[in-house]
């Protein structure tokens, strides 16, 4: 059995601060018990506790933090606190560390999930049943329909992001960060076929306008989580890319990384079985159905998901010639990267 202590070294969480910081934010008291390590995320610590009859998730940024590690551990427990209340399913924030001299980084406390992720494979009554997969494909675009019609003014979140100019500073922020890689040593360029055509594309085609909400960045089956017994979300996770924004991206996103018509391919995210979960066309008939929103320009935000999240994988790629991160996960990713600019490529022509 793991020991506290083997907890506090491998997490990077000083159980002693974080006790006595529970104690200022007048939290149940009690010696921290049953410190574990969760899965989920690559980067981000998962640390599950218990400590006066009440269970904690901790969350906080990697031991090697980086330029915004800490600023994305508040932003996500600020999205977190403004969603108290409202119908999408989400982590309840119980409490919050904006400063970095606790534990040596900011940090969250949530509730933890009665759920499981679909990824790391599916229940009896979820593999049982395609009829039950295809109403967990359906629960999948209800979540970030009632994100979308969350009024971001309302919840406080005015400040959270920029949605002026949104949509025109895609490409270019985009870009730029594929470019920014040149500072890893040994990186040999974006070797990415395709790359400056789809931009090109999203450029021409951009839509005119957009109607501003809350979205959450990074949206698709492995940062959500399903009820134990059913097909409906228990919590959407993982939100260090949440901003406000145009929502449509969200479903983009989920788009890019669907399985095709023939089943799952390089570059999409699916589980097994994968027969009885909605295609593409039912998951945009259902967003329509539930936002009322227009959806003429559906597939200009699925190539700009591909291109996005493109180069946001191949980052690590690029980590991964400097030492920074392992090179067999920077293959995987870079792998991937060339799959989502092949679909972007297919959708553009």
């Amino acid at each position: 059995m793991t020991s506290a202590q083997d907890v506090v070294d491998r997490q990077h969480v000083d159980l002693q601060r974080l006790s006595e910081w529970m104690d200022a934010q007048a939290l149940p008291a009690g010696e921290i018990r049953d410190a574990e390590l969760l899965a989920g995320g690559t980067q981000n610590i998962l640390l599950r506790f218990s400590r006066g009859g009440e269970r904690y998730v901790l969350r906080r940024p990697p031991p090697h933090l980086r330029r915004n590690s800490n600023e994305t551990m508040r932003r996500e427990a600020r999205v977190l606190g403004a969603l108290a209340g409202s119908s999408v399913p989400h982590p309840r924030l119980l409490a919050a560390c904006p400063e970095e001299d606790v534990i040596g980084a900011s940090f969250y406390l949530m509730q933890p999930i009665e759920g499981f992720n679909p990824t790391s494979g599916l229940r009896e009554v979820h593999a049982g049943s395609a009829a039950v997969r295809h109403r967990m494909g359906l629960a999948l675009v209800d979540g970030i329909a009632a994100l979308s019609a969350v009024d971001y003014l309302e919840v406080g979140l005015a400040d959270f992001g920029k949605p002026d100019g949104y949509l025109e500073r895609q490409v270019a922020r985009w870009r730029s960060q594929l470019e920014s890689y040149a500072e890893y040593e040994g990186y040999p360029g974006p070797q990415i076929p395709g790359v400056e055509r789809v931009a090109r594309w999203l450029e021409d085609h951009r839509p005119a306008d957009f109607r501003p909400g809350i979205l959450h960045g990074d949206y698709h089956l492995s940062n959500v989580m399903y009820e134990l017994d059913g097909p409906e979300l228990a919590a959407i996770v993982d939100w260090e890319l949440s901003t406000i924004g145009d929502p449509l991206l969200d479903l983009g996103w989920l788009l890019a990384t669907w399985p095709g018509e023939q089943g799952p391919e390089p570059g999409s995210i699916a589980v097994q079985p994968w027969e009885g979960f909605p295609n593409a066309d039912e998951l945009v008939a259902r967003y329509a159905e539930r936002t009322g929103r227009d959806l003429a320009s559906v597939p200009w935000y699925g190539v700009l998901a591909c291109y996005k999240l493109g180069i946001i994988l191949e980052g690590t790629h690029a980590r991964a010639f400097a030492g920074k991160a392992p090179k067999a996960t920077g293959d995987v990713l870079h792998a991937t990267t060339l799959a989502l600019f092949e679909r972007a490529l297919r959708w553009v022509e």
